[in-house]
């Protein structure tokens, strides 16, 4: 039965020339960083020595909170980006420190998102006052939030004489006990607030993600809480939402609640009706990166300890210049044997291989860029030997294609028709192998850490590539190569000569001669014909 004819293959190479210059124009456009971002190995970065503190004076610090401090500021720093940070302790208890690593990053940036411990809490706004210290007679002012579990003389006298003009007030960084009172001050130290209990605690957030508003006017941050959560903010705004609004002519706010993060007040809107959706939004005037931070923290959970940064860095690579010179010639070396060997094998066809792994390697360059420019992507040896790796995949789809072809061939169809069919049942077998590469690529990307993330990243990307590749380049390709009378003369150029495709005279043989062999040899054919 005749193979089906070839659904325009020109299709397949117009669309990999719109996927190629898609990227070609998102990494290359004006104004933007055109470099792939290198690991911490290649280039560097900076170092922060943190030294943990007990959240409450007098506890030790546990080698569970040590080790929770450790997986919390691995997240944060991994949502950088693929960024192949290292987050590591030295010493244990009393004399722990933590020691993160992250190349190429902002020094203020890193310190503040890892320094963070992203204590959370809602609170009812009891009063808001100017941010001056009213100081009784021989006090002193402070800078430190006030706590206490009634509202007494004390607790009042206290909260006046916090100095919110002073950045030490409101720095952040001093947890609070949610089930006491606080006095405390906004994050620009424009206004003093006295607070109530908490209604809701930041153990209740279920997820934070930035979002820039349907106004537009500003990011925030929206936030879903569990079913406890999402009951205490609809019991809450019920019971503030019908008090009047107090803001009118100075008095206290009445409607009003604090959103509180690390001791300091982040934003204090209104509860003008019920919230029933659990989800509710922090307003700070926010930028695209604090609002991704920000909900970063939160996601992830707050720090068992607090941290405080003795020591910041910048750090030279790891690796020297010239072993990653040595890497990339390996690399080079290793894809110039291997199209060698695809065109000494298959000629004709092995050109064909040769531009894919060519296309290949182009779409896996403009891709390392785009990446690096969206998600922070960032390069290291590791993810260079998993780019290295990936030529073999690659060839390999190759070779299984061609074999397929010269399996059809052997089988009595013509080089037109072997192109066709063989592909149809190559795919099966390279969309198989290719899985398995990812499957194998995303398992140990989810398990692992560090550069060897990084390594199953690149290489689960490349196989993707190379499917993409092997859909829109190579099948097309060799399938308008097929259809030239040249390539149907049986030339050893071709690489589909009667050497090769033995025991096929020339490149093509009917089915009448394989009829004719089998009436001298019955018994050997009879199952051939048959099939």
């Amino acid at each position: 039965m005749a193979a089906r004819t070839a659904s325009r293959p020109w299709r397949s190479l117009i669309a990999l020339a719109v996927l190629v210059a898609g990227l070609a124009v998102w990494a290359f456009f004006p104004g933007t960083d055109h470099a792939i971002r290198l690991g911490l190995d290649l280039q560097g970065g900076t170092q922060v020595i943190l030294i943990p503190r007990p959240v409450q004076e007098g506890k030790e610090i546990t080698q569970e909170q040590l080790d929770q401090t450790v997986t919390i500021l691995r997240q944060r720093v991994d949502s950088l980006g693929v960024a192949e940070a290292e987050v590591t302790t030295q010493g244990s208890g009393a004399g722990a420190a933590v020691v993160v690593s992250v190349p190429g990053a902002n020094p203020d940036r890193l310190v503040d998102l890892v320094q963070r411990t992203a204590l959370l809490d809602f609170r009812p706004v009891y009063a808001v006052l100017p941010p001056t210290a009213t100081l009784a007679k021989g006090a002193k002012a402070g800078t430190k939030p006030v706590q206490a579990k009634t509202p007494d003389a004390a607790f009042e006298t206290a909260v006046l004489a916090l100095d919110c003009t002073n950045p030490e007030s409101y720095a952040g960084g001093t947890p609070d006990d949610p089930t006491l009172w606080l006095g405390t001050c906004s994050k620009d130290g424009t206004a003093k607030y006295v607070l109530q209990p908490a209604f809701i605690k930041g153990t209740n957030v279920t997820s934070a993600n930035a979002q820039l508003p349907t106004n537009g006017v500003g990011w925030v941050v929206s936030l879903g809480f569990d079913s406890e959560g999402a009951k205490a903010l609809a019991d809450a705004s019920t019971t503030l939402s019908a008090l009047p609004d107090c803001s009118i002519g100075g008095q206290s706010p009445c409607n009003a609640f604090a959103i509180v993060l690390d001791g300091v007040v982040s934003s204090a809107p209104r509860f003008n009706e019920p919230i029933i959706g659990g989800t509710a939004q922090i307003e700070g005037s926010f930028t695209a990166e604090q609002a991704n931070d920000l909900a970063n923290v939160l996601k992830y959970g707050a720090l068992p300890v607090t941290l405080e940064a003795v020591d910041i860095t910048s750090v030279s690579p790891t690796v020297g210049s010239d072993q990653l010179r040595a890497g990339i010639i390996a690399g080079l070396l290793g894809l110039a044997l291997v199209m060698i060997y695809l065109f000494l094998y298959y000629r004709i066809m092995g050109l064909v291989a040769i531009f894919s792994l060519i296309i290949a390697a182009g779409i896996t360059y403009l891709t390392f860029v785009v990446l690096s420019k969206t998600i922070g992507l960032t390069l290291t040896l590791a993810g260079v030997a998993g780019a290295i790796v990936a030529i073999g995949i690659t060839a390999d789809s190759f070779i299984v294609y061609f074999e397929r072809i010269r399996d059809e061939i052997r089988d009595g169809r013509t080089l037109r028709q072997s192109v066709e069919t063989g592909w149809i049942r190559a795919r099966r077998t390279l969309l198989a192998a290719d899985f398995i590469s990812l499957l194998a690529a995303v398992v140990l990307y989810i398990l692992s850490v560090g550069s060897v993330r990084g390594f199953a990243f690149v290489l689960g990307l490349t196989t993707v590539i190379d499917v993409v590749v092997a859909f829109l380049f190579t099948y097309p390709v060799a399938v308008l190569i097929g259809r030239r009378r040249w390539m149907q003369t049986g030339s050893r150029w071709t690489g589909l000569d009667a050497a090769k495709s033995a025991p096929v005279v020339g490149v093509t043989e009917t089915l009448a001669s394989r009829r004719r062999r089998a009436a001298t040899q019955p018994d050997a054919s009879t199952e051939e014909i048959q099939s």
